[in-house]
């Protein structure tokens, strides 16, 4: 059923991080573009290569992050006999630093934890200003602002919530002391790490960042070239202020010192001014919420509720699928199928349509009639599924759910996350899912005290309204803006037993990417790394969008002939999995990392 492969551990870390900088370097021999830079297909993050991965077999515990400094991290806080958010947090730290293009403490974060007994779903997500208005990304006249008005400054700043989610979680699930997990981010930061191509990468892309003094101090040299490839990075100013929140908690980050200078940042930016506020960032507080968890065929599937998208929209997936031949269209030597990406697009569509329509922070706005159960209703998604045809639909119509008492418009938000996940199981059996964001690729292109500064706010929608009533996911004061971000557990219907913890980053994409794995593992029976490297594919209730240079030319002619609008280019995943599957009669744990990203898998 699975291609299992071992991992020698090494005596010595530091030759892994070597030789996978060395593989780096001969993949992303410079930047690859996506083909087509038009409008939403546009990936948060550009491509910068591909290396192909092998699964990860551990016996007692494993984690799956986004860079190898990160995976050690948390491989060893697993070692010192830790519990999976205590390796999480520890992950996420050196994230903060390695990775500052996708995620970090000045960003926001989704948790789905399973304690071995009772799933958890953690809410992170950023908040607005309290002086922020439905005209936050209006000009004068009521017109949307561009994307980089949006984004670039301190207009697009909300108030970080990944830290205080950490905290949360950490007080019910952790075991080792909090200041022990801050260890390895304080050490590295002093120390420094080596540029890895794929930051090399994305500093050389980015046009914003340098325009920040501080950004532009740390990332490039005087003649403000990025630092390449190989130099040693410290950051003195994130170490200390990761050894305050390690003395004081999550309060020094919040109240003090550091909540001052990011409101002070935020609204002294020259030309693009916010309105958080010192207060505003005082009144943050994470939130536990119910999980989204539906039964598919044999497994249940446990997602992220509003403000989250995506727990919803993967369940609505799955339960159009499941009334469609997709598990009988496996793929051939990695080959998708026309027949495949036809059926998967189209359940998409379905999907997409409701969200754009009805998904935002129910805590302002109500789901539609019965709430969450109304939209993933057996009976409603069969329904659904009946609109799917041999031909594509191109775009598909949002439903009308049991119930339904509302009327919203349709969402206008650009939604261009640059976010990470990662996948953690420990020894006594917790196993968790995150995915962690500051949205745009450096977020705000903002520098703050060792870390950069989210443009989360962008994430709503720029209309407050349309022909058909005011917009789910507009602007509202303490909202939190919705997100694609899908952070999945899987378990076996029958025993409840645990099976997989996956997750992406993408924006919007999030979704498909997500879907693809479960559909890749659950349905197709691939192990987890085999779903990872799967071309990724699928609609977001627009073109049909296909990886470029994964699909057969014949393939993309028949999904045309079908009536599919196809978009080729870079789909710039980050999927992260641990799979609990057979070896040798005994269950073990199974890991993989996209082979589009730098990610890493570790454990014992």
């Amino acid at each position: 059923m699975f291609k299992l492969h071992s991992l020698a551990q090494p005596a010595v870390w530091s030759a892994v991080l070597s030789a996978a900088l060395a593989a780096q370097v001969a993949t992303i021999a410079a930047p690859c573009y996506a083909q087509d830079a038009r409008g939403p297909e546009r990936a948060p993050e550009i491509a910068t290569g591909y290396a192909d991965r092998q699964g990860v077999i551990a016996e007692k515990y494993m984690v799956a992050a986004a860079n190898p400094h990160a995976t050690e991290a948390g491989y060893q806080i697993l070692k010192a006999g830790g519990a999976a958010i205590d390796a999480a947090i520890a992950t996420q730290l050196v994230l903060t630093l390695v990775e500052p293009q996708s995620s970090g403490i000045g960003g926001g974060a989704f948790l789905m934890y399973f304690d071995g007994k009772k799933v958890h779903a953690y809410d992170g997500r950023e908040t607005a200003p309290a002086a922020a208005t439905e005209k936050l990304f209006q000009d004068a006249n009521g017109k949307a602002v561009s994307r980089e008005t949006g984004i670039i400054g301190g207009r697009s700043t909300g108030a970080p919530g990944v830290l205080r989610m950490l905290e949360m979680a950490h007080q019910r699930h952790g075991k080792l002391p909090w200041a022990k997990l801050f260890e390895p981010a304080i050490r590295l930061a002093s120390n420094g790490f080596a540029v890895s191509p794929r930051l090399h990468a994305l500093l050389s892309y980015d046009k914003y960042l340098a325009r920040d003094p501080v950004a532009a101090a740390y990332f490039y040299d005087n003649n403000k070239k990025p630092w390449p490839v190989g130099h040693v990075l410290k950051n003195a100013e994130l170490a200390r202020t990761l050894t305050d929140i390690a003395a004081g908690g999550a309060d020094a980050f919040y109240q003090g010192r550091i909540a001052r200078d990011i409101a002070a940042k935020v609204q002294s930016h020259a030309t693009n001014p916010g309105l958080l506020t010192v207060q505003d960032i005082a009144a943050y507080r994470a939130k536990e919420r119910d999980p989204v968890c539906s039964d598919y065929k044999v497994y249940t599937v446990c997602g992220m509720p509003p403000p989250s998208s995506g727990g919803i929209a993967i369940a609505q997936m799955l339960g159009v699928l499941e009334h469609t031949a997709l598990a009988q269209l496996a793929p051939v030597d990695g080959k998708v199928s026309a027949d495949a990406v036809h059926l998967f697009a189209e359940a998409g569509r379905l999907a997409y349509a409701d969200r754009n329509r009805y998904l935002a922070d129910t805590d302002f706005v109500p789901l539609p009639g019965k709430g969450v159960a109304a939209l993933i209703d057996q009976r409603y998604l069969a329904q659904r599924a009946a609109l799917i045809s041999s031909r594509s639909m191109g775009r598909a119509k949002y439903g009308v759910p049991d119930g339904l008492a509302v009327a919203w418009g349709a969402d206008t938000a650009p939604e261009r996350p640059s976010t990470s996940h990662l996948s953690v199981a420990d020894a006594s059996g917790a196993v968790l899912s995150m995915t962690t964001s500051v949205e745009d690729a450096f977020g705000s292109r903002q520098m703050v005290d060792g870390f950069l500064l989210n443009n989360q706010l962008t994430d709503f929608s720029f209309d407050a309204q349309d022909d058909n009533g005011p917009i789910a996911n507009r602007v509202q004061p303490g909202k939190r803006p919705r997100s694609a971000m899908s952070p999945t557990l899987v378990f076996d219907k029958a025993s409840g037993k645990l099976l997989l913890s996956t997750g992406s980053p993408g924006g919007s994409a999030i979704i498909n990417y997500v879907a693809k794995v479960l559909v890749g593992t659950l349905d197709w029976k691939l192990d987890v790394q085999q779903a990872i490297s799967l071309p990724n594919f699928g609609s977001r209730n627009g073109p049909t969008e296909l990886e470029a240079g994964r699909f057969a030319p014949a393939v993309v002619d028949e999904l045309k002939a079908r009536g599919h609008e196809v978009r080729q280019f870079d789909q710039t995943s980050g999927l992260q999995g641990i799979m609990r599957v057979k070896k040798d009669g005994k269950d073990v744990w199974f890991g993989g990392a996209d082979p589009r990203r730098e990610g890493a898998v570790k454990g014992d």
